[in-house]
């Protein structure tokens, strides 16, 4: 599956005619991305989701990307509580476009807004916001999301770019993880790739100026100092596992001893009472 179709089940061409009734209901719900173990990251939200999420290259040649890491497993998102909801302060800009996206043709020279009929959100009943006005024309809704789902495919383009530097400049190398959770079960993460320290260090000056006049190499350091929330994603898997343990935990009746044997005796004085 193609990294922009990630999540995605059944996207299909918006129109007016097929869609001049559909609405949007869209919330706080994110149950579409709870199998989804990482997303794809564009170059301009490396400040923010640095702080909270790390930040890996996956892919070859022109389809590699950056991605966020959101779990230690394969269909699994630590970032969703029980209740679907998403546990971090950003919500990367792949999620927040759902269940929008754009199709190209074979040269991408042309983008085609889609959307995904299978999100449970689509609805005919006027629940959320409606994609098109009683005359077939756009809503403000949607020309806003429109707007969005430009700009991301724009910065998705710039973002390419940035790999592909990285890769000219034979700044990456595959990487992998291993971590071992509290009752001694081990994890392991492989098929990425990070920037090398060592080799970014003998970059010469020209090319380290380069890439500062671009603000890439910022985005290089936001990269490497997002690899701590590693740690931080080890954390959510050991405390869901808890959580896992103690749900299926028998439980245990306590018996106050001592209200049980002020029974025992008002029981027998009765009987020795009708005695």
């Amino acid at each position: 599956m193609s990294t922009q179709m990630l999540i995605y089940e059944r996207a299909v061409q918006l129109s007016s005619t097929t869609h001049k009734e559909w609405s949007v209901k869209t919330g706080s719900e994110y149950a579409f991305a709870k199998q989804v173990n990482s997303v794809p990251l564009v170059a301009v939200e490396f400040p923010q989701a640095a702080a909270e999420y790390s930040i890996v290259f996956a892919g070859t040649g022109d389809a590699m990307m950056p991605i966020a890491m959101l779990g230690m497993r394969e269909d699994e998102n630590l970032y969703l509580d029980e209740k679907n909801s998403w546990n971090a302060q950003y919500i990367p800009a792949f999620i927040r476009r759902y269940p929008f996206v754009f199709s190209s043709n074979q040269d991408k020279s042309t983008f085609t807004l889609c959307i995904d009929e299978e999100f449970s959100g689509c609805n005919q009943d006027n629940r959320g916001e409606r994609l098109f006005d009683g005359d077939g024309e756009r809503t403000q809704y949607l020309e806003n999301t429109l707007r969005f789902v430009n700009e991301y495919q724009g910065q998705f383009q710039r973002t390419q770019l940035f790999c592909k530097k990285l890769q000219e400049l034979d700044l990456l190398e595959p990487m992998q993880a291993q971590f071992t959770l509290s009752d001694g079960e081990q994890l392991r993460l492989a098929g990425f790739m990070a920037v090398s320290r060592e080799r970014l260090k003998k970059l010469s000056d020209t090319q380290i100026a380069a890439l500062f006049k671009t603000d890439e190499l910022e985005l290089v350091y936001l990269h490497l100092q997002s690899m701590k929330n590693f740690t931080g994603m080890v954390g959510r898997t050991q405390t869901q596992k808890d959580d896992k343990v103690d749900a299926v935990k028998p439980v245990e009746e306590k018996v106050d001893s001592t209200a049980a044997e002020k029974e025992v005796d008002s029981t027998a004085a009765e009987e020795n009472t009708q005695h």
